[in-house]
């Protein structure tokens, strides 16, 4: 038996800080919001696609189980503690879609999987619609170890409207679209800088930062 299988599982909880964590994700947009943000932290991301870690597969219907599912698979897959998201556009008029499906709406009705296919069913959904609300949601769960029964568990949302028509070239997914009156500008227009300080992600992070420091 190898000296990995017949070391003990680490222990949740707070004797162990985290130092280098895999991000369970390929999705290099996350990891740069997400990696600016931790390394304030002093914690160092890595993407999973580095470490030869596969994408696991999303069958949930809710974004905190997914999350779950992809944090468990990475830690797993690694043995390093693992951070996954799981998060999408939510619309008042669309009853919560494209929600869990963001990523794959557009081939949900038989169209091709990318981010101008998504966009373009939603605008086609929202046509007849006078009610463009709609946010950002995210849900991040840290695992120290595949089998942690104490995962930590943050959620953010980012508030906004539907645009007919994209502004900016920043950004991906839906933030072409995604308009913050607040900000009088798309999250396509923003500064990255601008965007991590007050993203889904941004708060989801910040939440579970704190909760890490309370541990200390």
């Amino acid at each position: 038996m190898s000296d990995q299988l017949q070391s003990p599982q680490p222990q949740s909880g707070a004797n162990a800080p985290l130092k280098r964590v895999v991000l369970a994700s390929n999705n290099a947009g996350k990891l740069r919001e997400f990696a600016a943000l931790a390394s304030a932290a002093g914690i160092e991301l890595v993407a999973q696609g580095e470490l030869g870690v596969t994408e696991t597969e999303e069958p949930h219907p809710t974004f905190v189980e997914n999350a779950l599912a992809k944090a468990r698979h990475a830690a797993k897959s690694t043995g390093l503690p693992a951070l996954a998201d799981d998060s999408g556009l939510c619309v008042r008029a669309l009853r919560g879609a494209p929600g869990v499906y963001s990523a794959r709406y557009a081939q949900l009705a038989g169209g091709e999987k990318s981010d101008a296919a998504n966009n373009a069913r939603l605008i086609e959904q929202l046509k007849a619609e006078a009610d463009r609300r709609g946010y950002y949601y995210c849900v991040l769960a840290l695992v120290r170890h595949a089998d942690d029964p104490e995962p930590l568990i943050a959620e953010g949302r980012w508030y906004g409207e539907i645009l007919d028509a994209p502004r900016g070239a920043n950004g991906f997914g839906y933030d072409p679209y995604f308009f913050i009156p607040r900000l009088n500008a798309s999250a396509a227009e923003l500064d990255p800088a601008v965007k991590n300080s007050c993203s889904h992600r941004a708060i989801a992070l910040r939440a579970l930062l704190a909760r890490l420091s309370e541990e200390k």
